[in-house]
């Protein structure tokens, strides 16, 4: 039986996959804020294609499928770093 992880152990493992998998060069996982802001310039500066690469991290990471949610609930999700850790935390799947 697996343990489910720590809201801590998400964001770290969430920070590592999102600096490697989008390619973020200029900033280490260390560097992002817990309350980082995904998306424009406040932020990361992330874009739809990152969104996309980040739907794929948490299917693969934990199991979580957005595909059939809608764009209002993702753009909740997405608003920042800790926002999505707390609805991986809620909804990842044993793997």
């Amino acid at each position: 039986m697996a343990v489910k992880q720590s809201l801590e152990e998400i964001s770290v493992q969430l920070k590592k996959s999102l600096v490697e998998e989008l390619s973020l060069e200029d900033i280490t996982p260390e560097e992002i804020k817990d309350d980082e802001i995904l998306f424009g310039e406040d932020g990361l500066g992330l874009d739809s294609l990152d969104a996309v690469e980040i739907v794929l991290i948490l299917q693969q990471n934990w199991g979580i499928d957005l595909t059939d949610m809608d764009m209002e609930k993702g753009r909740e999700i997405f608003a920042s770093l800790d926002v999505l850790v707390q609805y991986i935390y809620d909804h990842a799947q044993d793997l």
